[in-house]
């Protein structure tokens, strides 16, 4: 593992909401991430699919770490902005957030990502997001 790597990492094992979706970081490459979380109950909306706030989630966080991992040395990042775009609704037994980055800035980086609803081992597409970062120095 990178030094890069471990940092993304220790970084992540820090977040207390991702802990509590039980979500874990699967893929950790040069501008690459993917977010899984499994399917509970307590994650769902009314009609028992995985609630968009768990997407949006797991896609920000996907981003942030994609953009982390080819950021400026000691720093951290912070999301601007992000759209998000629902195309089906989420029902699988796993779901899967992957992000790249599009453009690495010195201060903001462009990342997009795509969450997949997995059932039976199958994919399914069911949302999308265009997302900005920011660098900042770490404040731990």
């Amino acid at each position: 593992m990178t030094q890069r790597e471990s940092i993304v990492r220790e970084s992540f094992s820090r977040q207390g909401f991702m802990k509590t979706l039980g979500a874990e970081i699967s893929v950790l490459d040069h501008g690459q991430v993917e977010i899984r979380v499994g399917y509970r109950p307590t994650l769902t909306q009314q009609n028992g699919f995985i609630h968009a706030g768990v997407l949006t989630s797991i896609l920000d966080s996907a981003c942030g770490y994609a953009a982390m991992s080819v950021g400026p040395e000691k720093h951290d990042v912070l999301s601007v902005e992000f759209k998000v775009n629902l195309l089906a609704p989420a029902k699988g037994e796993r779901f899967v957030a992957r992000a790249a980055v599009k453009r690495a800035g010195k201060n903001l980086t462009v990342c997009t990502a795509d969450a997949f609803a997995i059932q039976n081992g199958q994919e399914k597409v069911v949302a999308t997001m265009l997302a900005t970062m920011m660098n900042i120095s770490p404040k731990h």
